[in-house]
């Protein structure tokens, strides 16, 4: 998988993936956090959606659409790292909002 490119990458029915925000070095009283002590941040932009889902016999629509900016679960989601970058597979379950 050498040649992995992330617009190649469709994920699977009841899944998005998400490219999560970066971490922030600073916080807002303005101390700088070291990197290994960085949280990564629960929110991130959406790159891909799968299809609807069948979830306990009931059809789930896809609650997201390419583009927008979610809020996901802090323990939710599989890391899936393309060159440099680290991205999440979601359930659509995993997600808690949508931002505006």
């Amino acid at each position: 998988m050498s040649s992995v490119s992330i617009s190649k990458v469709a994920p699977l029915a009841g899944y998005v993936l998400v490219e999560p925000a970066e971490a922030q070095a600073k916080t807002a009283s303005g101390i700088y956090v070291a990197t290994e002590n960085q949280e990564k941040p629960q929110y991130g932009k959406v790159v891909a959606v799968g299809a609807d889902a069948l979830i306990d016999g009931a059809k789930v629509i896809a609650p997201v659409s390419k583009g927008d900016t979610v809020v996901f679960k802090k323990w939710g989601g599989t890391e899936f790292k393309v060159g440099e970058t680290e991205y999440q597979f979601l359930k659509f379950e995993d997600l808690l909002a949508v931002v505006k």
